[in-house]
């Protein structure tokens, strides 16, 4: 931000030099990049302010006066805003002009002023010397004048020929497909509906928040101008000027944020000027479509807070009195433990108390602050999420899997099907992110696209597994979820699905605490073999085998298992409550069972049944495997399990056990229609 020292002067109650202005704004965390001599102003100095990105109260002369003024004791001089309407034989704004706002998110605020009878000319030579003495270029009378209010208060503003708007007025609405405008630099731009525009009845005549168009500029021939001064989305106005590869003092003003109280006077400044510099007659009123202007926010600060965080000992009043000085009209509470202040609109970077603290650091000076020569540091144990999770990337790759950290971008492509039923996909709206616009809906696409690559290299056997979020939207709003995802190679496909159950079993009983974990079939889109996973009465996730037609979308030559489990969910006990029980005293026996059972009977379904019996020395039930083949019939399988029994009191005995296990077969024959393999 270039300013003219002699302009920034005309708004303090004393003149300020050069090296003064430039040791206040230094200490004040506003360091100069430069210093020149004005071009065409004897005596007048440059001064090249930068300003962060936060500070956009500070890109104009007012804004760097306030900070002067702060930091030197002066009073700060506010310019002459009330412009007198009502002289143009009664005619009103409304009747001149109208302002259609079709897209109030993007703009919040558009306000409108007409001016009629202007005279445009060369400007005076004061104005001149002010934009040539910071580098600007002077156009018309008109044109300068918007200038120069940008410079002086921070608010961009445009001009309009009210000639050449067919219709005599404003919409503020998106640009359709294939638009095109040409800027008033002379570059012509193909427009998108992405791209907020100010528009006539027919036409773009002005890139929202960026320039305006060549087609409605303010030349000799004007006679009538419509004066815009608004609010645009900063998001909205950086997404365009990137887009555009189009850059302006304007946009960068607005992508940093505009005060929406100042929107209104320096309208009402610059219609003041043309009046007296151009001769036009101000309409009366002022076309305002969008919010109303907001009430001042109100934050607290604790006294002993900003003392103890800047390791000063400061007293209340000092505080109030260096708070004053920055305009927060700060009131201290009764027993002077804490400030209220009443944060101007312009200051759209103080919301919190630690604001508040830093603005006391800066004006107080961070010279004043304190540095300890030692850093005092309290050992906390690390946080249970933390540790949870690298409990859980210790579990896995204890089981052979290998962590992938992938892009939360994928292409349409490879995202769309994996979006949940009933929601609808994420993307973003950035000439960067062409290929994969999306967010991805399920971590499974970015896992399966690195198996892709790990099979163009050649590798085989993979395992991978990723900590990461996902988004889609419903009804409007944006969803997002943390997911563990895990994919496992499958050359055998049953002894992979066991891999992958057993892995979750020992994840959930190291996070969770959970022994008892369930596997209910279901059917899920993208696997052909899916199961619900859930414990403790929590709904974890889905594990199965992947799809043939997802398969398929990645080019994968090897089957594979996938799984995707909550979070929170699995992490939120961590770390679980461990049960302790004595060793057992005695041996216990074991009883192998191989039945004979239909394709469809799950070994869930065979658990069940066996732990219905209730059998008062079982102990525990083990899967040992499934066989096909010969002399099994087609349709069938054979199912082997291994059931453990042991008595806590006294040696078990096999006539004990028997019972148990006959009562067992014949239930299984009963509701399963099993049979003892011999």
């Amino acid at each position: 931000m270039k300013i003219s020292v002699d302009w920034l002067n005309t708004y303090l109650s004393n003149p300020a030099g050069a090296d003064e202005i430039e040791s206040l704004l230094t200490d004040q965390g506003l360091p100069i990049d430069g210093r020149d001599q004005a071009a065409g102003a004897a005596g007048d100095c440059v001064l090249d302010v930068e300003v962060t990105s936060n500070r956009s109260d500070c890109l104009s002369h007012v804004g760097l006066a306030r900070e002067v003024a702060a930091g030197s004791g002066r009073a700060v001089a506010t310019p002459d805003c009330q412009c007198q309407a009502g002289q143009n034989g009664g005619a009103t704004v409304e009747s001149l002009t109208a302002v259609e706002n079709q897209n109030a998110n993007l703009c919040p605020l558009y306000t409108a002023r007409v001016i009629q009878g202007v005279k445009v000319g060369p400007s005076p030579g004061w104005l001149v010397a002010r934009l040539e003495a910071v580098g600007l270029r002077p156009i018309n009378n008109v044109v300068d004048i918007t200038n120069f209010v940008l410079l002086e208060l921070g608010q961009p503003l445009h001009a309009f020929d009210m000639a050449k708007l067919d219709g005599g007025r404003i919409v503020v609405r998106a640009a359709t497909k294939g638009e095109t405008i040409e800027a008033i630099d002379g570059s012509v731009h193909k427009l998108d509906p992405a791209t907020l525009v100010i528009a006539d009845a027919k036409r773009p005549v002005a890139i929202a928040g960026v320039m305006g168009g060549m087609g409605s500029r303010v030349t000799e021939q004007t006679t009538d101008v419509l004066l815009e001064s608004a609010v645009f989305d900063p998001l909205s106005v950086r997404r365009t000027s990137r887009a555009l590869k189009l850059a302006s003092d304007s946009s960068y003003r607005f992508e940093r944020g505009v005060d929406p109280v100042g929107v209104d006077a320096a309208s009402r400044r610059a219609a003041k000027l043309i009046c007296e510099l151009a001769g036009g007659r101000l309409a009366d009123g002022v076309i305002r479509v969008g919010s109303d202007e907001p009430m001042p926010d109100k934050v607290q600060m604790r006294i002993d807070r900003c003392n103890g965080l800047l390791g000063l000992s400061l007293a209340p009043g000092r505080v109030v009195d260096l708070l004053e000085k920055l305009g927060f009209k700060p009131q201290l509470d009764g027993d002077k433990a804490r400030v209220t202040c009443t944060v101007p609109t312009y200051r759209l970077d103080v919301s919190r108390e630690v604001d508040l603290i830093e603005e006391v650091a800066r004006l107080h000076g961070f010279d004043a602050v304190p540095v300890n020569q030692k850093i005092h540091i309290i050992a906390r144990p690390t946080q249970a999420r933390v540790a949870a999770g690298q409990k859980a990337g210790g579990v896995l790759t204890a089981h052979g899997y290998h962590e992938a950290i992938t892009f939360s971008f994928v292409s349409p492509k490879h995202g769309q099907p994996f979006v949940p039923q009933g929601h609808e996909p994420l993307e973003v709206e950035d000439e960067r992110r062409k290929a994969e616009p999306m967010l991805r809906p399920s971590v499974l696409p970015s896992l399966l696209a690195c198996r892709k690559s790990n099979q163009d290299m050649g590798n085989r056997g993979v395992r991978l597994f990723e900590f990461a979020d996902t988004w889609s939207c419903q009804g409007g709003k944006i969803i997002e979820h943390s997911r563990l995802a895990m994919i496992c190679d499958a050359g055998d496909r049953q002894q992979a699905l066991r891999d992958v159950r057993g892995t979750i079993e020992e994840l959930v009983h190291r996070l969770m605490g959970q022994t008892d974990v369930t596997f209910v079939p279901v059917d899920a889109p993208s696997y052909t073999h899916a199961a619900q996973i859930e414990a403790g009465g929590q709904h974890l996730g889905v594990m199965g085998l992947l799809s043939p037609d997802r398969q398929d979308l990645f080019n994968l030559q090897t089957p594979v298992v996938a799984a995707e489990l909550d979070l929170p969910t699995l992490l939120r006990n961590y770390p679980p409550q461990p049960t302790v029980r004595a060793l057992a005293r005695f041996p216990a026996i074991e009883r192998d069972l191989s039945i004979v059972v239909q394709d469809e009977v799950t070994w869930d379904g065979v658990q069940q049944q066996v732990l219905a019996c209730e059998p008062a020395l079982l102990e525990d039930v083990q899967f040992l495997g499934v066989y096909r083949g010969k002399p099994i019939p087609a349709g069938h399988k054979s199912v082997s399990f291994r059931m453990l029994y042991r008595d806590p009191a006294a040696t078990l005995r096999h006539e004990q056990v028997d019972p148990q296990v006959a009562a067992i077969v014949e239930r299984l024959n009963i509701h399963l229609g099993a049979q003892l393999r011999g």
